[in-house]
């Protein structure tokens, strides 16, 4: 996770996205295990062209249109990276936003005020890597942001951001 200081900025294809006048708090990528299945087809896919490379031994151009069949696969496997790579969850002191897309940008929002209800789920895999879901609810409205999947350090993020949504009134009567 990596908390925003006042003097740091956003990445640059988030921070356009950024109003003037809002104070960046929190940003993280999306959790690398979002490329689990990616890295399990690649793997899947080298393993089943090499057995039928072997197979096949004698039909040539059969193997060579298997290899570049993987070499789609692969390159598949880098494009879902460089996704990635560009995904970010963003939360300012006024709204939660997540970017997605390397060449088709998606950009869902959710102001902090509209936000009624907040958990997270995190499924066996993910409390064994690491990352967890968060579900967010508002007051009877479809939002473009209700679950963001794949965030790391889903206990420390759902304490800040609850933090933010529903700060302690008591603090500012002492």
């Amino acid at each position: 996770m990596r908390l925003v200081t006042p003097g740091d900025s956003a990445p640059a294809s988030v921070n356009k996205y950024l109003l003037p006048h809002e104070t960046q708090v929190i940003t993280v990528r999306r959790h690398p295990a979002v490329l689990m299945l990616p890295v399990g087809v690649v793997l899947g896919g080298l393993i089943l062209a090499g057995v039928l490379s072997n197979t096949l031994a004698s039909a040539g151009s059969v193997i060579s249109w298997i290899w570049w069949g993987w070499l789609l696969l692969l390159a598949w496997f880098v494009w879902r990276v460089a996704e990635w790579s560009v995904d970010y969850f963003v939360i300012t002191n006024q709204r939660m936003l997540l970017t997605t897309g390397l060449i088709t940008r998606k950009v869902a929002m959710m102001p902090l005020a509209k936000v009624t209800d907040m958990s997270f789920k995190r499924t066996v895999a993910g409390r064994m890597l690491g990352y967890g879901e968060f579900v967010l609810e508002s007051a009877g409205q479809d939002q473009a942001l209700s679950a963001v999947p794949y965030l790391p350090y889903p206990e420390q993020l759902y304490l800040e951001v609850c933090e933010m949504i529903f700060p302690n009134k008591n603090a500012s009567d002492d």
